[in-house]
């Protein structure tokens, strides 16, 4: 797998139940040099994220068994970052939203690969610092 964009090939969870949705998010993860693992639904995302480790977790909100925010949520309490993608944003609560990284439907693939970096960088904490040697002075 190559890298993309200086970042090392991520472990990511897609939970995205829609069936023509989930098969482009994924081409588009695998694409980038992802390893990709699928759910549709609230309780097979949760049963993966304690089963393996993952470095982000991309989670639609409307799922069939409930809320993706609760798996955001568990992503959270394990340490993974989440990134919540809907369609659904203006019918939501006010502010329901706002602990998160989202992403609005439809979703472009460069804001998307952008956010992904985003949350990974977060993930590994970011930029480091490179010292340089000071010039000397004269």
């Amino acid at each position: 797998m190559e890298e993309q964009k200086g970042l090392a090939p991520a472990r990511i969870l897609l939970v995205e139940d829609d069936p023509d949705v989930q098969p482009l998010l994924e081409h588009i993860l695998v694409t980038e040099g992802h390893h990709v693992a699928v759910a549709a639904s609230v309780a097979v995302a949760v049963s993966l994220l304690g089963a393996q480790p993952f470095d982000l977790v991309i989670c639609d909100v409307n799922l069939p068994d409930g809320s993706g925010l609760k798996v955001a949520d568990q992503a959270i309490a394990l340490g993974v970052k989440p990134l919540v993608v809907t369609g659904q944003g203006l019918s939501l609560r006010a502010g329901s939203l706002a602990p998160y990284e989202y992403l609005l439907k439809p979703v472009r693939v460069g804001e998307l690969a952008a956010a992904i970096r985003r949350c990974l960088g977060e993930q590994s904490g970011g930029a480091q610092v490179v010292r340089f040697p000071k010039k000397p002075a004269g």
